[in-house]
């Protein structure tokens, strides 16, 4: 591990090659972040219902000798804290008053970008981005109350990519039949952000038990459904404002999108040309006079 990652940069990256009861843990920890880690080991084990063994082993792959080295490194981590949510008011509330709000949520947007693009494992994503060009694999996309929007635009761009996509209903009344038909090595594409929703962890718990691949677009916190799911990609979110931004996960559809029509081009490229023909012959566009 690189010696300047934080610990959650540290659990973020391990995720894809921890056992079941490290990535339980290792979820657990990026929930409750960073209070979690600064109890006792024992208290740690039984909030994540995992063994004090496997906290050690887990701390272990991270690069720590044991778990009072792990807490020192947080503590450091912390105190860094302590510092930095002054510094932010400083400069969003008083340090540049004459700054407008359309520059200062920019300034945020990029920097969630920048961090996004950063921590993204390369491997990671293109093996995400190999399931769902796979044709032999379904792909089924759901999201939450916010990221529910977020999926529909992926599926709407990914039927024209490749066939077999489906779209969930926001409605969880609605998942039983699309779970009938799920099979295993189907691909269920999640979204979600914090505040984590039961309806979707709940989905999620299901799909596996059918068989399903799960890939998982979540926040920098990490939802408790990357305990489940085989590629997980986290976002960062943050903003000035009420609600978080998703316009980190965004650009993260939308490069998956471009990967996935760059493997399948020679499927997509006729089915392009069959689609246009289509909005010809309805005249589905207004044409250019």
């Amino acid at each position: 591990m690189d010696a300047a990652s934080t610990i959650e940069e540290m659990l973020r990256t391990a995720l894809p090659a921890l056992t079941r009861a490290e990535r339980q843990l290792a979820t657990h920890i990026l929930g409750h972040y960073p209070v979690a880690a600064l109890g006792s080991i024992t208290a740690l084990a039984k909030a994540a219902g995992v063994s004090t063994p496997t906290v050690v082993r887990l701390v272990q792959k991270l690069g720590f000798k044991g778990y009072p080295d792990c807490q020192n490194a947080l503590r450091g981590e912390v105190e860094a804290m302590l510092v930095s949510p002054l510094a932010k008011h400083d400069r969003w509330a008083g340090g540049v008053p004459d700054t407008h709000i359309l520059n200062r949520f920019a300034d945020a947007v990029m920097g969630n970008l920048q961090a996004t693009l950063g921590q993204i494992d390369h491997a990671e994503f293109d093996a995400a981005a190999a399931l769902l060009a796979d044709p032999s694999r379904r792909v089924f996309a759901v999201g939450g109350r916010i990221t529910h929007a977020l999926a529909d635009y992926f599926v709407t761009l990914l039927k024209v990519v490749r066939p077999d996509v489906t779209l969930l209903s926001d409605m969880s009344n609605a998942w039983a039949p699309a779970l009938i038909d799920m099979e295993k090595g189907d691909v269920l594409l999640v979204f979600d952000i914090r505040r984590y929703e039961n309806s979707v962890l709940q989905l999620v718990e299901l799909a596996v038990e059918q068989g399903a691949e799960v890939v998982l677009v979540t926040d920098r916190w990490v939802s408790p459904a990357a305990t489940h799911a085989r590629h997980t990609l986290a976002c960062h979110i943050e903003a000035p404002s009420a609600w978080d931004s998703t316009v980190s996960i965004l650009v993260l559809v939308e490069t998956l999108l471009a990967s996935v029509q760059a493997r399948t081009w020679a499927v997509t490229e006729p089915r392009l040309k069959r689609l246009e023909a289509l909005y010809d012959r309805s005249r589905f566009f207004r044409r250019h006079r």
